[in-house]
């Protein structure tokens, strides 16, 4: 890690090194639109047609007959006892009080377990001694704070209905809840501590979703963050895992204010057993959720009153300003892709299933492309969808639960995630009935970014543990809207990476005025938002798995064919998961393929339950000289996009560069 000199992937820390402020980094003019949204693709969200806090709150619950009579202030009737806290060792809490601890302060607050609503008598409890003068200790010092540590989903219920305006339980017995102004990630004011050691390793400069910040800054930021959470009563405090893999699991500490942030982490990351909490011991990353709670705007690198930071040298994260919970789990994400690839494990944003046979198949995709509709198969198991790592004995899900867009959500359309919204599942920015709590999912009205946060094995074939073998097949899924690529395409290693490192789908025409033709969006890695090192390095472990595995690489377009969005039609759903299904079975490599032209795809003659028609993009367009436009015109896209890529090397000699290149379109 940062400062010690470590590459191996194992921790170790100095807090000698860490209160010793790094020199402050400058920052050129501009420095913080590298972030621009043509280059890296994210779930943001436009903001929420309301000013106040309660016109938020009037936007979640539809009005009905009868009316559901409320206490004043709009609280659900409770009873008045507090839920009973699981106890934890004496080692946790000083652990705990070791996390909350500022670096101005030797101690941090009394730490207490339990609700602060308990008959539990603070005079009761041992204080920590300090070795800080009286007269230098600061109030909040003095104060209690009571941990609720890894409490149970219905304790949680209890802390967010009890406690939190705008949580409510649906009918079917999910927690609705509100995320705030912020109903998506922010991804102009995510920051990474740039020292000495990440300046070398990670990718800055144009294309990269890396904003730099200094050590100081960072630390002013912390904090702010450690203070409002010493300041309450009460913090939430989860202790899980990441990643499948019990060899490269990764320990993960969030410490939170809302019962709601709590409850989404304890589904979306690794559950611990009693017995693995009792031995958790140090984590090896720790979140400081204050999001209730601005950054300060004169902080030098800040933009705005949101500030998302991570330090990778201290391990630590922070997060002002924001309560949307994507936050925590895509922060984590890019940890895991600085990590992991010190491991020689490479860090995927992807979907995964295995056969019944043991075949696995990881699928990328943006969004819209139908990643998550394709990964999801009634004939195979569902070993993750969307965070997976690939190491030396297979693949792994890094994740313990599912992060499922709610938006037109139907029973009809997708009945596994519709099944799964049930108890303990957390419900984000959506509208429902005021009487009966039936969620309407087509409803806008707070964002169109609703989500469900569930735990995987709420999918009945989800395969716990969350690991599997070697991948036979790599899928890489784009909606062409230009309607020129072919429904399926055989990808060698160097195409694999080209198109890998390209990351591309559409946008169709018509979601803004004066549009009137296909948007091309291009997002390195299929996770631009998300990575830390350059994209090229994550390419090469891709190829260099697939080429030791014998995996293939294929381009699937699930978007339109015989011409563009507004003339051609969308290719059907049934006559891609014909494709799919032959590539899983393998029936696809026996097939007879020939070549097109630009980009030099490799496409079959023939696959069962598909019209041979489709199959070449350029058969199924009626005008052939509107073809060819199209055709160079998305070519031309994806030269200048990968321009931002060609400065950078792979290999001493540079010669995988060059096949990479000369895998792109040639015209």
């Amino acid at each position: 890690m940062a400062g010690n000199g470590n590459t191996d992937g194992e921790f170790s820390f100095s807090a000698a090194a860490a209160r010793d402020a790094l020199p402050r980094i400058t920052t050129e003019k501009g420095a913080k639109s590298t972030t621009s949204s043509d280059v890296c693709h994210d779930d943001t969200a436009s903001r929420g047609n309301f000013q106040t806090i309660d016109q938020l709150h009037s936007l979640q619950k539809k009005r009905s007959a009868p009316t559901t009579p409320l206490k004043e202030g709009g609280g659900v009737v409770m009873g008045t006892s507090g839920p009973t806290t699981p106890v934890s060792g004496e080692s946790m809490l000083q652990s705990v009080s070791a996390s909350l601890a500022s670096l101005t302060r030797e101690t941090g607050p009394k730490l207490i377990r339990g609700d602060p609503t308990s008959a539990a008598k603070v005079a009761h409890v041992p204080q920590t001694p300090t070795s800080v003068p009286a007269a230098d200790v600061s109030d909040s010092s003095l104060k209690f704070t009571h941990v609720l540590h890894n409490l149970s989903p219905a304790e949680l219920y209890e802390q967010a209905i009890k406690y939190e305006k705008g949580s409510f339980v649906t009918s079917t017995g999910a927690l609705a809840t509100l995320s705030g102004a912020k109903t998506g990630r922010s991804p102009k004011d995510k920051r990474v501590v740039k020292d000495e050691t990440t300046a070398s390793e990670l990718w800055w400069g144009k294309g990269s979703p890396n904003i730099e910040m200094d050590e100081q800054s960072f630390l002013v930021n912390r904090e702010r963050a450690v203070d409002y959470l010493n300041s309450l009563d009460k913090v939430f405090v989860n202790d899980q895992y990441l990643n499948w893999d019990p060899e490269n699991r990764i320990k993960v500490r969030i410490v939170s204010a809302r019962a709601y942030h709590s409850l989404f982490m304890h589904n979306m990351c690794i559950r611990a057993t009693p017995e693995e909490l009792e031995n958790f011991g140090t984590p090896d990353f720790t979140i400081y959720n204050a999001g209730k709670f601005p950054c300060n705007r004169f902080t030098h690198y800040m933009t705005s009153s949101t500030s998302v930071d991570i330090n990778l040298g201290r391990r630590e994260m922070v997060i002002l300003g924001t309560q949307y919970a994507g936050e925590m789990k895509k922060g984590l994400f890019g940890v895991m892709h600085y990590l992991m690839p010190k491991r020689k494990i490479l860090s995927l944003h992807s979907g995964c299933n295995m056969g019944k046979d043991g075949d696995v198949a990881l699928f990328f995709g943006l969004s819209g492309t139908g990643k998550t509709t394709l990964s999801t198969d009634h004939n195979r198991y569902l070993i993750g969808d969307d965070e997976h790592c690939w190491s030396e004995t297979g693949v792994s899900n890094i994740e313990g639960g599912c992060y499922a867009k709610c938006i037109d959500l139907s029973r009809e359309k997708e009945p596994d995630i519709w099944n799964a919204i049930k108890f303990g599942t957390v419900l984000e920015n959506v509208v429902f009935d005021e009487h009966t709590r039936e969620v309407d999912y087509t409803d806008k009205s707070v964002t169109e970014n609703t989500r469900a946060a569930y735990p995987i094995e709420y999918i009945p074939n989800s395969k716990i543990p969350c690991v599997g073998p070697h991948p036979k097949n790599v899928i890489l899924l784009a909606c062409d809207a230009f309607g020129v690529l072919p429904p399926v395409s055989k990808l060698d290693l160097a195409q694999t990476m080209y198109h890998f490192i390209s990351g591309y789908t559409a946008l169709v025409a018509g979601t803004e005025e004066g549009v009137k033709e296909p948007k091309a969006t291009f997002s390195a890695c299929f996770g631009a938002a998300f990575i830390m090192l350059h994209p090229t390095k994550y390419a090469a472990m891709l190829a260099e798995k697939m080429q030791a595995q014998g995996a293939t690489g294929w381009l699937v377009n699930t978007g339109w064919s015989g011409g563009s969005y507004g003339s051609g039609s969308r290719i059907k759903l049934a006559y891609t998961r014909k494709i799919i299904d032959a590539i899983h079975s393998g029936s696809l490599l026996n097939a007879t393929y020939q070549k097109t032209e630009i980009f030099g795809l490799e496409i079959p003659n023939e696959v069962e339950g598909v019209p041979s028609e489709i199959l070449e993009p350029m058969n199924a367009w009626e005008d052939k000289v509107a073809y060819k436009d199209t055709l160079l015109k998305l070519a031309g896209l994806f030269r200048n996009n990968f321009e931002t890529f060609t400065s950078h090397k792979i290999g001493e000699d540079g010669k995988l560069t060059e096949e990479i290149l000369a895998a792109g379109p040639n015209f």
